[in-house]
């Protein structure tokens, strides 16, 4: 959601703006806009809609300067218009702005009450106000930037570049990411490392409340009290290259067939073949493990359903008690933790506004964090006590596919690892689970196979205004997963169910318009699953069934089924995810949406 890109360089800063711009595409976005200093002072070019359009406005309207900000803008206040757009300016200032200000309105009314003038609807515009108007009473640049992000609550990440200074770049940071890249004799400001990339390998984190002022190749960091601040220069591991979708269609298209690959190295890092055993992870994890007396599991959207299935396996394996929310929730119902209780928060950026801060909450009531993380420069992983990495590379497409599963190959192993540190779990069944995760690229592999088959299904599905998807155990997890996928990228009404709860009151929506997805592994929870079924086909409901071979013959005639390999029950999750993201993606096909940014949504969600 929203990216940044500030340049104190010695070329041209608008074309390669615009190119690090396009690395944040996949963050999603509806207006764009690029802001640099020339002889002195400050230009804009901005556009509503892609950076196809700013792209075509820069080559109408060349921007030449040296110093520069860009922005990508996911709206917040405000429609996506050019008014609304990225950078906002006073003829002194001019910034871009990630997060959301929650006392812009009294900031604005005092200002316009002074006589600024206001060009926007949004709450970043106020920033550059307050920015102008501590210059105009004769503050410098850096103290002026300092005192206005003092007076501002809520979430930013700012840029700004300033009239008549050229090689000066001002950044600061308060809930939302930025990064300082350092070079030889060049220095940036972006979202993340994947945005400074092509300039640099070579990134510093800015922590909350920091101010970092940047002098040509020279930066200077202050704290929130206004000290020197030392931030560590870390060597980032982000490819410079941008990411291609591989001969496929779509990122989410390429991101799908990359998971037998993905989920590969997940599990090479977590498990030791020659068990096969979980690896040991360190003392700090198994004695949180062990000592647990209960296990809080809180993320957003995919990333909590993937915790919602980690909750099934770690009561099954570790018998460790186990609390699930939405991090949006979580920390606003003032939840009570337990003495030696430890939080577990998945998230693929590392960056989800919720998240992190349900993580910090949790952390100062003494619980002992740990996090999954895609991202390991991220912000959650970096104020984690213990990190996970999920090793699923650059995940561009909006709607989650591979990071999902790779999610649920780290949680898989580290639930074995809970189980086998308390206690709970032999080590004959430790290696036969073990040996089962390491048969699941090769059964993504296998199933990936059907592919032309689920594309005709899921243009069926596409002619539907309503789809129902249910399971039972950890099957209900992925049914929600299932309509969150559907609805994502299609824009198809969908709901998920716990199997046993169609009685009480879905129910009432089935008829032969309304197909139901439904998704039974021939496990323990198999009968009771098509017996809800079969409840629904009595009531004239179209069923897909998604099971394996057995499952598909011992349920009989349904309107139409998909066959996922036979495997050890432990794995369906992980396994029936495939068949749910390609029913998606096949719909979205036929009804010709934007399938890698779908409409109204972001990748990396910043706000709250």
């Amino acid at each position: 959601m929203c990216g940044i890109v500030g340049i104190a360089g010695t070329q041209a800063a608008a074309p390669v703006i615009l190119e690090a711009l396009k690395r944040l595409e996949y963050r999603g976005y509806d207006s764009a806009g690029i802001a640099t200093l020339v002889d002195g002072a400050i230009e804009r070019r901005r556009s509503p809609g892609k950076l196809s359009k700013l792209d075509a406005v820069l080559k109408a309207q060349p921007l030449a300067g040296q110093t520069g900000i860009g922005h990508t803008r996911w709206a917040t206040h405000g429609a996506p218009t050019e008014a609304n757009a990225h950078p906002h300016a006073t003829p002194r200032v001019a910034i871009v702005h990630n997060g959301i200000i929650e006392n812009f309105r009294e900031l604005r009314d005092q200002l316009a009450g002074q006589g600024h003038k206001f060009e926007s609807q949004t709450d970043s515009e106020v920033a550059a106000h307050l920015i102008s108007d501590n210059l105009d009473r004769g503050m410098s640049p850096q103290d002026a930037a300092k005192a206005a992000v003092k007076r501002l609550t809520g979430a930013y990440s700012i840029a700004m570049i300033f009239k008549d200074h050229e090689g000066l770049l001002i950044g600061a940071r308060k809930g939302a990411p930025l990064a300082v890249g350092y070079a030889q004799n060049e220095a940036y400001l972006g979202s993340d490392a994947f945005a400074l990339a092509p300039f640099t390998n070579r990134v510093a984190y800015l922590e909350d409340g920091d101010v970092a002022v940047i002098e040509g190749g020279q930066v200077s960091i202050f704290d929130a009290q206004d000290r020197p601040a030392n931030r560590e220069i870390k060597i980032t591991t982000a490819s410079a290259a941008l990411v291609d979708k591989a001969g496929h269609n779509h990122f989410m298209a390429k991101e799908i067939y990359e998971q037998p690959e993905v989920v590969g190295h997940t599990l090479a890092h977590y498990l030791d073949p020659a068990g096969p055993v979980v690896r040991r992870q360190g003392k700090g994890l198994r004695k949180a493990l062990s000592k647990a007396t209960r296990l809080t599991i809180s993320a957003c959207g995919t990333a909590y359903y993937a915790g919602m299935v980690g909750k099934y396996w770690f009561e099954r394996l570790a018998r460790l008690p186990v609390e699930s929310d939405v991090a949006s929730e979580l920390r606003y119902r003032d939840p009570v933790y337990p003495e030696n209780g430890a939080a577990l928060f998945v998230s693929q950026s590392g960056e989800t506004a919720d998240t992190l801060a349900a993580l910090r909450d949790a952390r100062a009531k003494g619980q002992t964090t740990i996090a999954i993380v895609n991202v390991a420069e991220s912000s959650i992983a970096r104020e984690a006590d213990i990190v996970l990495p999920t090793f699923a590379g650059p995940e561009i497409g909006v709607a989650s596919t591979k990071a999902f599963t790779c999610q649920l190959a780290a949680l898989a192993a580290f639930a074995i690892a809970a189980g086998e540190a308390r206690g709970t779990l032999s080590m004959e069944d430790e290696k036969r689970l073990c040996a089962a995760l390491l048969e699941v690229p090769r059964h993504i592999a296998e199933f990936l196979k059907q592919d032309a088959a689920i594309a005709a299904l899921g243009e069926q599905i596409a002619k539907a205004s309503d789809v129902l998807y249910m399971g039972r155990g950890a099957s209900f997890p992925l049914a929600l997963e299932g309509a969150l996928k559907l609805k994502e990228i299609s824009y198809i009404h969908a709901e998920g169910y716990a199997a046993g709860e169609m009685k009480h009151g879905p129910i009432a929506l089935i008829d032969e318009n309304v197909p139901i997805i439904v998704i039974a592994p021939h496990d323990a929870h198999y009968e009771k699953t098509v017996s809800n079924m079969q409840e629904v086909m009595a009531r004239g409901g179209k069923v897909l069934l998604i099971s394996d071979a057995r499952g598909v013959k011992d349920a009989g005639p349904v309107w139409a089924s998909i066959t996922v390999p036979e495997a050890d029950s432990f794995l369906a999750p992980i396994l029936y995810a495939i068949p749910v993201q390609l029913l998606a993606y096949h719909a979205a096909l036929a009804k010709g949406t934007d399938v890698d940014q779908p409409r109204n949504l972001a990748k990396s969600v910043t706000v709250e």
